[in-house]
């Protein structure tokens, strides 16, 4: 028996490929099992290759494997793209419709199973899906049981019959694949497990619920891959809970509409990536000057432009910080899996309005829309800060004066006020003001407001500004990244243990301002640092070399082709460093 198991499904998009992953996922995280899940999809509705790459284990993970046992294919595409993956007693179970052949240089054994035709003889090809999942369940001597009451939570709305149908789908596809296993040289089986049922989701879901635990009750924004899925999520649950979620007609006004909620006080966000981004930094840069609270989720795809919309990068982080144009406070989060995704995005929230200034949480592509075991999240962490928020009325001064909203104090935070406050009247423009928001061109104003404005966020430092495992106090290699290269890494330095390189590892979760005294330490105790990140120009890097002493010990290395790293590729990199190292000694 194995611990683990790492199973694909792949075919033309449209043809529920992703409901047989989702099927089969499902059903595993009932039983128990840890899962990491990630889509290859096209940026298009119908056709194109598209698979869904799903890892169950009996233990947590965090990252998409190195290989591949079980590749379900409902075309011959699906075996040339993925057949690489495969090794030794791997098996591709194939549509037999597709008249499939296995590439010579193919390690893995090919089993050709009717999945359409016997979804046709019951009454529709649809369910051939269903069909490759009992296969599956034999390969891997799963209980259909378990599917079978899924398939009834699934299908029940749509009637008895449906049910049946599907649930008959499912066991041809097991007692067809059975009728095969005797020519078979292949073990499948995982080791039982002691879990119980985990949450189970992309992290999307997980920025979502993390919204409405923060108390958003107002969501402005525009569709966008791969973000659409919060703004759906928010569309779900907000009118349960007295909020409204607005599809806008473009990103700029989903940022200024959620500006303008913000300024009456109530929590609200908009969501968006890369190039929705970039429409909303004059929005931003309003929102500094004006010091109205925001937060922005950006999900980060391949770019430039339209660039690879449905394809894992990282590409934003130099956008994010330095974008806007003119000086203004900005925090930048990066949360490192879908579980650090909730509890940062209400974090993001409370620091939005205790600092009184834009808040940017940057995920992407992988973390967005990988699905994942969560651990049960402990509601009692939660926390609303709201800051410098007045309650209640004000005494109104004799002479009429303006309340000082923008008033000059020694952290650089001011008093603020919702509109209809008793004695709070003030002006907000986004000019450069005085202390009641009045248009002020002054040179001494104007420096003294940037100064205040500036010095909010100089000293910031969320708990926890880096995600930390460091091991050794003098170790061979620091390795860094951020957002969701966690997995990989993690992953590569259990191996590197065994090899005895000794590898410590941050993952930054505080890009803006730059935790440097906390980052500089990490350095201190390494020989060589990597900086693994997705995208060309090393932005992780050069932040690093910025803010960081010891900058002739850093060593990139980049991806950017669409894909996440895999933990092998930082293994080798590992490898490839250690080994020079011992021929310097």
């Amino acid at each position: 028996m194995k611990s683990q198991i790492s199973w694909k499904v792949g075919g033309q998009q449209g043809e529920g490929i992703e409901s047989t992953g989702e099927i089969f996922a499902t059903a595993m995280n009932r039983q128990g099992y840890y899962l990491y899940g990630y889509r290859h999809f096209s940026s298009r509705i119908k056709g194109g290759h598209t698979n869904n790459k799903i890892r169950v284990s009996t233990t947590p993970v965090r990252a998409i494997s190195d290989d591949l046992d079980i590749l379900i294919a409902f075309d011959q595409e699906t075996i040339d793209v993925n057949y690489h993956e495969m090794h030794e007693g791997s098996i591709i179970i194939a549509d037999a419709k597709a008249k499939p052949e296995s590439p010579e240089d193919s390690k893995a054994q090919l089993v050709s199973l009717p999945f359409t035709a016997i979804a046709k003889e019951l009454g529709t090809a649809l369910m051939k899906n269903m069909v490759a999942v009992g296969a599956t369940c034999a390969v891997m001597d799963l209980d259909t049981k378990v599917f079978e009451s899924l398939i009834n939570d699934l299908f029940s709305r749509k009637g008895q019959n449906v049910v049946d149908l599907n649930i008959q789908a499912l066991n041809e596809g097991y007692k067809q694949m059975k009728d095969e296993m005797s020519n078979l040289e292949t073990e499948h089986k995982l080791e039982p497990t002691d879990s119980e049922g985990h949450l189970f989701m992309i992290g999307n879901d997980a920025i979502g619920l993390g919204a409405v635990s923060a108390g958003v009750r107002f969501m402005a924004a525009y569709p966008i891959t791969p973000a659409s899925e919060i703004m759906e999520y928010m569309i779900d649950r907000l009118p349960d809970l007295g909020g409204a979620v607005i599809q806008t007609e473009d990103e700029i006004a989903a940022c200024t509409m959620a500006i303008g909620s913000n300024y009456a006080g109530v929590r609200s966000f908009t969501s968006s990536a890369g190039p929705g981004l970039s429409l909303m930094m004059e929005s931003i840069g309003l929102s500094g000057m004006t010091e109205t609270p925001l937060v922005i989720v950006n999900t980060q795809r391949g770019g430039p432009s339209t660039g690879l919309p449905t394809k894992q990068e990282q590409s934003d982080l130099m956008q994010m910080i330095y974008g806007t144009h003119g000086d203004i406070p900005k925090i930048v989060l990066a949360p490192t899996s879908a579980s650090d995704a909730f509890y940062l995005t209400i974090e993001a929230f409370n620091l939005a309005e205790e600092y009184q200034c834009p808040v940017i949480l940057l995920s992407d592509l992988q973390l967005s829309l990988g699905k994942q075991t969560v651990e049960s999240l402990d509601y009692d962490k939660i926390e609303i800060r709201r800051g410098a928020l007045v309650e209640g009325d004000l005494e109104t001064p004799e002479d009429k004066a303006y309340f000082k909203r923008y008033a000059l104090t020694d952290t650089g935070i001011s008093p603020r006020v919702l509109p209809g406050t008793k004695g709070g009247i003030h002006h907000v423009t986004g000019v450069e003001h005085n202390e009641e928001g009045k248009p002020s061109e002054g040179a001494d104003n104007r420096q003294q407001q940037m100064d205040k404005r500036m010095r909010k966020t100089a000293q910031l430092l969320i708990d926890e500004p880096v995600e930390s495992n460091e091991r050794y106090e003098e170790a061979d290699i620091l390795y860094v990244g951020f957002i969701s290269t966690a997995g990989a890494i993690e992953e590569a330095i259990t191996r590197l243990d065994k090899q005895d390189v000794k590898v410590n590892h941050i993952q930054i979760r505080q890009l803006h301002p730059f935790p440097s005294d906390v980052v500089q330490q990490a350095f201190n105790k390494a020989k060589k640092v990597v900086v693994a990140e997705h995208n060309y120009q090393g932005q992780l890097s050069n932040i690093i070399k910025m803010n960081v002493n010891h900058e002739n010990k850093i060593i990139n290395q980049t991806k950017y082709d669409g894909t996440p790293f895999l933990p092998h590729e930082i293994e080798d990199k590992a490898l490839e460093i250690a080994s020079n190292l011992k021929e310097l000694i």
